[in-house]
């Protein structure tokens, strides 16, 4: 928790109702997949003047698809099945912080600071099914892809701290941090969703 700064911790009764519900979270976990890509492909189009982040998240959204077709993998070969995309109530939530009426440039910051923040919770509930799901392939599979959202939790951030003084990065990641504690003490624990 401390390297993720988190501010509170998944309630453990998730990873029990997320096993149960394994058709669900992995539906759930596929579409995060997609949603992350589409992220990416859609600040680089907003951002195309910006050649670093161009070029690290480029490779972003060919990785994040390539979970998407994994997570699916998963799902096929235990006799599942892809359901529906739903809405997402944690992500809604955090868009609803993102400041309006700012710059582009302002706007970039929030874009950064969000997705970094997801990976964030992402790779937090990851570690939480490789340690706590007792189907030993998906332990392994979700050991992988908490790695991964590591490395895109921290390439967020260093891309924050590329185009914006690193003062203004620390005080309204703090912002965002206190803000997401908000918004997981409000929502459900739910075994369905990643989030």
């Amino acid at each position: 928790m401390s390297i993720l700064r988190l501010q509170l911790p998944t309630d453990p009764r998730w990873v029990n109702l997320a096993e149960k519900s394994l058709e669900d979270i992995l539906t759930d976990h596929a579409y995060c997949e997609q949603k992350a890509a589409s992220t990416c492909i859609s600040i680089i189009q907003q951002y195309p003047d910006k050649v670093k982040l161009v070029n690290e998240l480029a490779p972003i959204v060919t990785e994040e698809w390539g979970h998407f077709r994994m997570v699916l993998h998963e799902i096929q070969k235990r006799g599942l099945s892809l359901g529906r995309q739903r809405k997402d109530e944690y992500v809604n939530k955090l868009i609803k912080f993102c400041r309006k009426g700012q710059s582009k440039e302002n706007q970039l910051l929030d874009k950064l600071l969000m997705a970094g923040l997801i990976e964030a919770r992402s790779c937090e509930r990851f570690k939480l099914l490789w340690k706590g799901i007792q189907d030993k392939e998906l332990s392994e599979f979700y050991y992988k892809l908490m790695v991964a959202e590591a490395a895109h939790y921290t390439l967020f951030l260093e891309l924050a701290r590329t185009y914006f003084p690193h003062d203004v990065v620390k005080a309204r990641w703090t912002e965002w941090l206190a803000h997401e504690e908000k918004v997981m003490g409000e929502l459900e624990v739910r075994g369905d969703r990643v989030h």
